[in-house]
């Protein structure tokens, strides 16, 4: 959801060079911890800017945009008043004789550069559609720099608006493209929408605006519901997320171009991530440095799926879908992956005839906006310039046919796109989850083997979870301080499969290769000696003991023989169980149902391969531990909470997976 690459000298221009940044195994150094982190916070730009902007990959500065492109800066009024901060780059030849089609992004990320002289060194999602001809509008939304008004965090959807004052983003997505398409010469009358993390959100949320103009749409990595994306999964915070709280919680006094939070980040003392948040203890704590930080009293405050964050949910508000809709998400996207595929099915539901396709490639949280050349996520190699591919064949089409070309459904793209991340190739599919598969249950033995029939004889595999010495989620301590986790989602899991308490179970040698697609239940039969636990079910390819290495493994110590691949994964704080709203304790001793879902995969194992489960209890820092002893606000836990505990897995738990025919 959040920034990957950040811009020296603040927020001036997008086209600057860049700090470097842990998650690319890049250095901040010699800064000093603090600076580095008021660096990060005060030229903070969201994932979204780059996926605008696209900055210039090979150091030289672009001057396209500049050179085709007129900039206009305005202030829109909203219809309560409020007026949003909006830049225009319309082509040079834009008329009234030569119209072009809008391309709209709204963040809350700041629009930089800011300044009607100032252009960035690209724009729109892609250099491919810089250049084939769009008027591009980028706005800052309600009270984020420059633009008016009062920001909160995923703005709550008023389906029934009575009065002017009733706002959401579906009104202010509807009134800033009235005042465009009314204000704006050289337009044709549509607009498309896109955005990335964030504004993925913003754009989602826009399709509830139904204004005629709006003919395209296309959410990627959005957020659909901050209990199970970005900030909790399953309810379990994401502790590796702590740093980014400033952003997201400080309000500002005024409107500005300027980051406003960069003096309320954390003071940290050490620049191993795991280390320094285990010193910190229970979660309580941080209110050393966020006291005054509304979001992180709000988090603290709503540990369970109550009103403040169900009304904060984006699905449920879907109905009649009027434009065009293209999702787009990465299969180890580790900040947004729930919300692709929950707006997809959403709108399925809800409008089964609307124009509502899916993307979904081999790539980390908006990846897909540059290319990289080799495409790598953690030590995987998956092709050349698949970014581009995706640019040019899918983006890029979708939106010329639907605001330049006919804009009938007849576009030629399937209803899913998907990516086989084992055969390491593109899919299509008419739906999505696919029809036709089959259901297999994989086993796990106390013998630590997966067989695909219930064992006869009962028995069951049992670690001690000890929240003081948790599982790390990572061995690359590099990356545990950034503003959000990374590799991880495809990252040899060996590190972990080889302490005590982590249960590992696998298949035999596979025979033929398996196509896993579509949804992932885990059903655990489970006990523990405590009365709360996670768990924590990761699903793993395992490599032949000859698989030889790729020349462009980023860290040469990394042997791709007998590599586990983690393909999958997902957490479920046993507390809810049976209800998100309605937490309740564990009978200690006693043999429990924890079911879940984990989310959706295209995967080939292929042959000679294995098919690995682990499960653990603790991923830290990447989530928050949990007491072990049930209470009623996890947030509030006191140290003597913290309880070493025995877990059991019976052998009658299994993992519900959806196989390709």
């Amino acid at each position: 959801m959040r920034l990957r690459y950040i811009a020296k000298n603040n927020l001036n221009n997008r086209s600057l060079s860049y700090l470097r940044f842990p998650i690319f195994g890049l250095n901040l150094f010699p800064l000093n911890l603090n600076t580095i982190m008021k660096k990060i916070l005060t030229c903070f730009l969201s994932f979204s800017i780059i996926c605008s902007s696209v900055f210039a990959q090979t150091g030289a500065v672009s001057t396209y945009a500049q050179d085709n492109f007129i900039k206009k800066d305005v202030y829109i009024p909203m219809r309560d008043g409020t007026k949003l901060f909006t830049s225009v780059y319309l082509p040079k030849d834009a008329s009234g004789k030569k119209k072009y089609p809008m391309m709209m992004q709204r963040t809350c990320y700041s629009i930089a550069p800011y300044g009607q002289d100032k252009f960035p060194a690209k724009l729109g999602p892609s250099d491919t559609m810089m250049k084939e001809g769009y008027i591009f509008v980028y706005q800052d939304v309600r009270g984020r720099y420059k633009s008016e008004g009062t920001w909160t965090n995923m703005t709550p959807v008023i389906d029934n608006k009575k009065s002017k004052t009733d706002v959401d983003e579906g009104s202010d997505t509807y009134d800033t493209i009235d005042w465009l398409v009314k204000n704006i010469s050289g337009n044709n009358g549509r607009v498309g929408q896109w955005g990335i993390s964030y504004p993925g959100f913003y754009t989602a949320a826009g399709i509830l605006s139904n204004h005629p103009a709006l003919k395209a749409s296309s959410p990627q990595a959005p957020i659909s519901d901050f209990f199970f994306d970005d900030f909790h999964h399953n309810g379990s915070f994401l502790e590796s997320y702590i740093f980014t709280y400033p952003v997201f919680g400080v309000q500002k006094k005024d409107t500005t171009s300027k980051a406003w939070y960069n003096d309320y980040s954390i003071k940290k003392t050490s620049t191993d991530g795991y280390q320094f948040l285990l010193d910190v203890g229970p979660l309580k704590n941080f209110d050393q440095w966020y006291k005054d930080n509304f979001f992180w009293q709000e988090t603290m405050n709503h540990p369970n799926y109550d009103e403040f964050w169900q009304k904060r949910s984006l699905p449920k508000h879907y109905g009649k879908v009027k434009p065009a809709v293209m999702i787009v998400g990465g299969w180890y996207d580790a900040e947004d992956l729930t919300g692709p595929l929950a707006i997809h099915r959403a709108i399925k539901k809800s409008d089964p005839a609307a124009y509502n396709t899916i993307v979904m490639g081999p790539f980390g949280h908006g990846r897909w906006s540059r290319e990289t050349g080799h495409t790598l996520h953690s030590n995987v190699y998956f092709g050349d310039s698949i970014a581009t591919f995706y640019q040019k064949n899918i983006e890029a089409k979708f939106f010329n046919h639907f605001l330049k070309g006919s804009g009938d459904k007849q576009l030629g793209l399937p209803n899913a796109y998907m990516y086989d991340t084992g055969k390491k190739d593109w899919e299509t599919f008419d739906q999505w989850p696919a029809k036709n598969v089959s259901h297999q249950k994989l086993f796990l033995g106390n013998d630590g083997k997966i067989s695909f029939s219930q064992p006869s004889a009962t028995g069951a595999a049992t670690f001690i979870s000890d929240p003081m010495k948790p599982v790390p989620y990572t061995e690359d301590n590099t990356t545990t301080e950034g503003f959000t986790p990374h590799n991880y989602m495809s990252e040899d899991q060996r590190f972990a499969g080889r302490r005590p308490d982590v249960l590992v179970f696998q298949t035999d040698i596979l025979t033929d290769d398996i196509t896993l697609g579509g949804e992932i239940m885990s059903h655990l039969k489970v006990a523990t000696t405590g009365t709360d636990a996670d768990w924590i079910v990761k699903l793993i390819d395992v490599y032949p003991g000859d698989e030889p290495s790729h020349p462009y493994l980023p860290n040469k110590n990394i042997l791709m023989a007998n590599y586990w691949q983690m393909v999958r994964s997902e957490v479920m704080p046993g507390r809810f169980r049976n209800s998100f709203e309605k937490p309740e304790a564990f009978v200690a001793n006693q043999k429990t149902d924890v079911n879940f879902q984990l989310q959706d995969v295209l995967h080939t194992f292929k042959k000679g391969h294995r098919i690995m489960i682990q499960v653990q209890s603790t991923a830290f820092p990447l989530f928050a531990r949990n007491p072990q002893t049930f209470v009623p606000n996890p947030y509030k836990a006191n140290q003597k909470d913290f309880i070493t505990a025995t877990h059991t897995v019976f052998n009658d738990s299994y993992i519900d997976v959806e196989v390709l025919k």
